[in-house]
């Protein structure tokens, strides 16, 4: 029985890397922002449309960093329909998150309750871009300057993702993206900060903080730490960007087929193209209704594993249930979200996924 992963890294092929690296061999420059790490921020600014990025060895360290730049007080207003990433981020920087719920159709932030949830203690928005599906970007801002607010979006699951022609890094103060073997592009792992803003000194920070805090040979002026993208992984990076069009025009066709086999059945709620929105097809989250569909979330999962078939329960558990946060936040007030984390499964998606594999695991769902 073949097994069929969740999702599958995009790579280049061995003799693409082999060449990309070569250099390496003869420089002995393996990290401290060598030749590959400067020629990917280049690139990556220009494909992702924004003024200003710095590369970090992963997406985590990317946002704790960012948070700490930032300068953040008291409480972070955010989402526990996410990755650990984003609520660890906060909490390791000495702040409080404070969790507002998504709304119902596209996972991401509610803004209709956002303003409800501020504080003189909130100094932030961090809203999450969810399965490539971006936020309501218009009213945070309009919040956000009507509150004099910070907004720092993770945008983990957003690479190339464009709203009305705009890169989406280009929204907010800053967004994070992460470059996690598991993304639409990868650098093995890895992470970025993107802004649009040169003058608020931000880039400098950033680039210390990444850095142990040196700011020059002589002078080390903040608490930092080591977060750099070696020139190993900025090479898989540029051989990756060479490709990604390609790989998510493929991952189309894939959703494209599920959209097809599982669209119209009754219990099974999919995502829908949002308007003016380039999309990337990052993730393929379905919700099942069991009072309608039959069969619950988990059974389908299970139903799945036992045919070699791994869907992801993504995101499962809200990250207010955690054990580590046992006790702190109150469930009530994400309903939507906790409902959700219930009733959710990503399907197995990446450019190389066969449709006759697509069909196969709808086949099992549907019980054919």
């Amino acid at each position: 029985m073949e097994k069929i992963l969740v999702t599958r890294s995009s790579m280049p092929t061995l003799e693409e890397y082999a060449e990309e690296i070569k250099d390496l061999f003869e420089t002995h420059w393996l990290t401290n922002m060598g030749p590959k790490h400067n020629a990917l921020e280049e690139k990556l600014a220009e494909y992702l449309k924004v003024k200003n990025i710095l590369l970090f060895s992963n997406g985590h360290m990317a946002l704790e960093l960012l948070i700490q730049a930032m300068g953040l007080s008291g409480e972070v207003i955010t989402t526990p329909f996410t990755f650990a990433s984003t609520t660890h981020a906060i909490v390791r920087n000495g702040l409080t998150p404070v969790f507002c719920d998504v709304n119902p159709e596209d996972y991401t932030i509610d803004v209709t309750k956002i303003e409800s949830l501020i504080t003189e203690r909130t100094s932030a928005i961090l809203p999450v871009h969810v399965y490539g599906h971006i936020c309501d970007v218009e009213e945070i801002e309009r919040i956000a300057k009507k509150h004099h607010l910070k907004v720092i979006y993770d945008a983990a699951h957003t690479f190339g993702v464009e709203y009305r022609g705009r890169g989406i890094a280009s929204f907010g103060d800053a967004s994070m993206f992460s470059f996690h073997a598991t993304k639409v592009f990868n650098t093995i792992e890895g992470g970025a900060v993107c802004f649009n803003n040169s003058e608020n000194g931000l880039r400098e920070k950033l680039f210390s903080l990444k850095n142990f805090g040196i700011w020059d040979e002589d002078v080390i002026k903040d608490v930092g730490a080591n977060s750099k993208m070696n020139e190993f992984q900025a090479a898989m990076g540029l051989c990756n960007l060479r490709h990604v069009d390609d790989e998510i025009a493929k991952r189309k066709k894939v959703v494209e087929r599920y959209q097809e086999r599982l669209g119209r059945t009754g219990g099974i709620r999919i995502s829908q193209e949002q308007r003016d929105v380039k999309a990337n097809y990052a993730y393929y989250p379905v919700i099942f209704e069991p009072e309608t569909f039959g069969k619950t979330r988990d059974e389908v999962y299970d139903l799945l594993k036992v045919n070699e078939i791994y869907a992801r329960k993504y995101f499962y558990p809200l990250t207010n249930t955690f054990d580590c946060y046992k006790g702190r936040f109150d469930l009530g007030d994400t309903p939507v979200a906790l409902d959700l984390s219930k009733k959710v499964l990503t399907l197995p998606l990446y450019a190389d996924l066969r449709m006759e594999q697509v069909d196969r695991i709808c086949d099992i769902i549907l019980g054919k």
